[in-house]
């Protein structure tokens, strides 16, 4: 039996007809029926039969089809190693990090630890918060930079560290000795208060921000990059976790608002894993030498 009939098989069962599947594989229609008579010779079953100029699978055919699926995914599972492995890779680590984990310096300090491990293979997911606890339980992933806490009794959940979580602003433009203090009130009432971009503590601090400034106008803006790039363009201002603002503060692009009148919240990052094998041990190990 060859993969290329299974795989010749899988697509013609998608799209129910010969001549879309070999333009799809790139090859003839004879070859399409080639590769499915030759696979229903070895299975010894009949896998479509013709409804006019459908082909139509047959009830083996449709039974066959997640087994077939099985044998391709272990297939291509097989290669993917064989090219890991001819690269010099011998080992691999998967990650998943929210949008927002993603805005910190965690792209440096993954370079510097693909630099002092060159044999670890690296993957990267960008998941919401919400969706990395359910990767890490499926065994998608190795390990899940998160925001939000797991309480799954199956899963590993480690504090990597609190960020404090400050109100942002456009720069001004004025020096930052000789220029007068950013005032609160008057940056909520001048500009949208952009919202929604933590999966925590939004819901109390705009309860808090609205029965201090009842004025308050307020944009739901889910994305941090997109947020950051709402505040530089003068269209809002927002309270973000100072480790994801933190180059853009140094750059001069924005400006903290001191702030006396609201409870600013804490942001925590979480790393999730169901393993606490070797390879997520030692890359735990690493990520706590940085303050990311």
């Amino acid at each position: 039996m060859e993969f290329s009939w299974i795989n010749t098989f899988l697509v013609a069962a998608k799209n129910g007809n010969f001549r879309r599947t070999a333009d799809l594989l790139y090859i003839s229609q004879p070859s399409v029926t080639v590769h499915i008579q030759n696979l229903e010779k070895e299975l010894g079953v009949q896998l479509f039969e013709r409804e006019g100029r459908k082909m139509k699978l047959t009830e083996e055919g449709r039974r066959y089809i997640p087994h077939a699926e099985n044998l391709m995914e272990i297939y291509q599972k097989g290669i993917e190693d064989l090219k890991s492995f001819s690269q010099g890779y011998t080992s691999k680590l998967s990650l998943a990090i929210s949008p927002l984990i993603a805005d910190t310096i965690l792209p440096f300090v993954l370079k510097k630890y693909m630099t002092i491990h060159p044999h670890v293979e690296i993957s990267v997911k960008v998941l919401e918060s919400l969706d990395i606890e359910k990767a890490v339980l499926n065994d998608e992933i190795d390990i899940g930079l998160s925001c939000l806490h797991s309480r799954n009794p199956e899963l590993y959940c480690e504090v990597l560290y609190k960020d404090e979580v400050k109100l942002i602003a456009q720069h001004d433009g004025l020096d930052a000795e000789s220029a007068p203090p950013l005032d609160e009130e008057e940056v909520l009432m001048k500009n949208y208060l952009l919202t929604d971009n933590h999966p925590v503590y939004w819901e109390t601090l705009s309860r808090e921000v609205i029965y201090k400034f009842p004025s308050v106008k307020m944009m739901k803006v889910s994305q941090i990059h997109i947020t950051k790039r709402f505040i530089v363009e003068g269209l809002g201002v927002s309270f973000l976790p100072v480790s994801t603002v933190r180059r853009e503060l140094i750059e001069g692009w924005l400006l903290e608002v001191p702030c006396s009148s609201i409870t600013l919240p804490e942001a925590y990052t979480y790393a999730i894993m169901k393993y606490n094998h070797s390879k997520q041990k030692e890359f735990m190990r690493f990520l706590m030498n940085y303050r990311i």
